[in-house]
């Protein structure tokens, strides 16, 4: 099983408001990389609201690169890749906004139209509520929620346990 699991987290409700990424690489249903970056947002503006959720704030991304100089990392964590989030339409928005924002072609990502997604499958599961909190918490998996590489690692947890997933 080879995948990529993947987490945003936004400084506004702007959905170009990237501000940390993680990225996780399954090989062979194994966790081969865990990689993560803080990102500094347009004009490094955030929301009160944001920073509540996932506690980054403008002083931790000032000196940080913008989405675009991050981008090769991402392009090559990414490209080709089947992809999995845990609310994959968000995450999936994130990435494409970025790149239209910094002028980024999301056709050479070589990515389908729909990634995999993990709260789809566990609701179909029957597990309710869906939140990745919850089912990390039913399936026992370690979760520092908002930081991008813990909810990552978490969603690539959940996706490797599918399974065997019990409501």
């Amino acid at each position: 099983m080879n995948f990529v699991a993947i987490d945003f987290e936004t400084a506004t409700g702007k959905r170009e408001s990237a501000c940390a990424l993680g990225i996780v690489t399954v090989a062979g249903g194994e966790i081969t990389e865990a990689w993560h970056t803080l990102i500094r947002p347009p004009d490094n503006q955030y929301w009160r609201m944001n920073i509540e959720v996932h506690g980054i704030t403008p002083a931790k991304t000032k000196n940080s690169p913008d989405f675009a100089a991050v981008y090769p990392e991402i392009r090559k964590r990414l490209q080709g890749k089947t992809i999995v989030a845990h609310n994959e339409s968000f995450d999936r928005g994130v990435l494409k906004s970025c790149m239209e924002f910094y002028g980024l072609d999301y056709s050479e990502l070589l990515l389908p139209a729909r990634w995999e997604c993990t709260v789809k499958i566990y609701r179909a599961l029957g597990f309710n509520p869906c939140r990745l909190s919850n089912c990390c918490e039913r399936m026992r998996i370690e979760l520092n929620h908002h930081e991008a590489l813990s909810d990552a690692l978490a969603c690539a947890q959940l996706y490797l346990r599918r399974k065997t997933a019990c409501p």
